[in-house]
């Protein structure tokens, strides 16, 4: 059952630049060292202008959003899927909002819808999450 007079939206998480930095950085510390996102002759060579942030990283994007909202443990699932890439100093803005809560496994949860846009309104990712909802 939804309760409408809940449905909120969430603040909006606003990433800083996506510097060749971050993707080194991100490359070091998840392992993907794909060179899609860190060798620019790699990223020409097929066909591409310049690296692009890695999709794990845009996911990334989407828990720290949740959980800067609701503690880590009342996190029950969180999903996404990618629809455009992030080129390389792009500063994405993720945005939530409840739209349903419900009542699962004796626990009333709420579920968010999230997106990941870019300055120019790309929507590079989109995903929701379920939370328990005190």
């Amino acid at each position: 059952m939804t309760d409408t007079a809940t449905v909120q939206t969430l603040p909006d998480l606003k990433v800083g630049p996506i510097t060749r930095t971050t993707l080194a950085l991100f490359a070091g510390a998840s392992g993907d060292h794909n060179p899609m996102h860190i060798d620019i002759d790699a990223a020409r060579a097929a066909g591409l202008d310049d690296v692009f942030g890695h999709g794990m990283l845009t996911m990334a994007h989407l828990g720290r959003m949740v959980t800067a909202w609701v503690p880590q443990e009342r996190v029950r699932e969180i999903s996404g899927r990618f629809t455009a890439i992030t080129p390389v100093l792009a500063s994405p803005t993720v945005s939530g909002r409840v739209v349903e809560v419900f009542t699962e496994d004796g626990e009333q949860r709420a579920r968010v819808e999230l997106a990941v846009r870019l300055e120019d309104g790309t929507e590079t990712m989109r995903g929701s999450a379920v939370v328990s909802w005190p």
